[in-house]
């Protein structure tokens, strides 16, 4: 049943991949667990078996992140069981998820962002080329696999725009100018002709290897923590340089609705995260910059 229900996340809902394998890992862990407690079919399990198993999620520690994420997969496996009818009831309609701290995500400033990318550029297809690849992660907010998958056709690098493809197979209107607009277009003109190998199947991605194929999401992870050593920063990873998108933008003015749909978030809740950075920041900045902002010793008690 576990299978059918994997399927069903493909094939109806649209997961990607690596979301499928994810939801696979974690009822295999369930399943395991479930073995251990001789329970032998998905219908015998009751929601006290689903708490021990909460619980013993927590003795191995599991962060509460993870831990939401495997009881959330078990919630998602039952609800499809009950359409379907293979079971009755769900066991984990009424567990409440535990309540993950929140975690801003990383941002760089905009000197950090000016450093890493205002540096020449070697007129050469592979320096060309990463010189696009990051300014398209940073100038227009995109994921690591949505660079990855984008062909050439996707780029109406004429009208303005980018048509990308998310999570779950969506199609959005991402747009493009400027620095990055510059950057793909040279790299496109001077760089990608240069990695196209003419007797090779041809490749319609934007972003090649050096060997004429779709470049890979580890290649782009690399590209960018490279990148993020020449400035000095460690561990830069590429979905940093999105959350810096949102959040410079949040910064400039921009209205939240605007970045949840370049963005392509399917819940204004996700992007309204960056508000938070965005405050994060401007208390940074008026703690660094008041000359009474800082904590002031306690009045002394009077005396009697």
């Amino acid at each position: 049943m576990v299978r059918e229900y994997l399927v069903h996340l493909r094939i109806e809902r649209g997961c990607s991949p690596l979301t499928a394998q994810a939801y696979r890992v974690d009822l295999a862990d369930f399943s395991s667990f479930l073995d251990g407690r001789g329970v032998a079919r998905l219908a015998d399990v009751d929601r006290e078996t689903v708490v021990d198993y909460e619980a013993d999620l927590i003795e191995r520690g599991y962060a509460a992140s993870s831990i939401d994420r495997r009881v959330s997969a078990i919630k998602g496996l039952y609800r499809f069981l009950v359409r379907e009818g293979f079971v009755r009831h769900s066991p984990a309609v009424t567990l409440q998820l535990p309540k993950a701290p929140e975690r801003l995500p990383d941002v760089l400033s905009v000197s950090q962002m000016d450093d890493l990318l205002s540096s020449p550029v070697e007129r050469a297809p592979i320096p060309l080329r990463n010189r696009a690849l990051l300014e398209v992660l940073y100038g227009c907010g995109l994921r690591a696999s949505e660079c990855t998958g984008l062909d050439v056709p996707d780029a109406a690098l004429d009208e303005g725009y980018l048509r990308v493809v998310g999570k779950g197979g969506k199609e959005r209107i991402a747009p493009i100018s400027g620095a990055a607009l510059q950057a793909l277009a040279e790299y496109l003109a001077e760089g990608r002709p240069e990695l196209v190998r003419p007797c090779a199947k041809p490749v319609s991605a934007v972003f090649l290897n050096a060997r004429g194929g779709r470049l890979s999401r580890q290649s782009v992870h690399a590209v960018v923590a490279e990148a993020g050593r020449s400035i000095g920063v460690a561990n830069l990873h590429p979905h940093t340089l999105r959350h810096s998108f949102a959040t410079h933008m949040l910064e400039g003015g921009a209205d939240l609705r605007v970045i949840q749909e370049i963005l392509g978030h399917a819940d204004i809740s996700t992007t309204q995260v960056y508000t938070h950075v965005g405050r994060a920041h401007l208390r940074e900045e008026y703690l660094s910059a008041h000359p009474r902002a800082r904590a002031c010793p306690p009045p002394e008690a009077e005396r009697p």
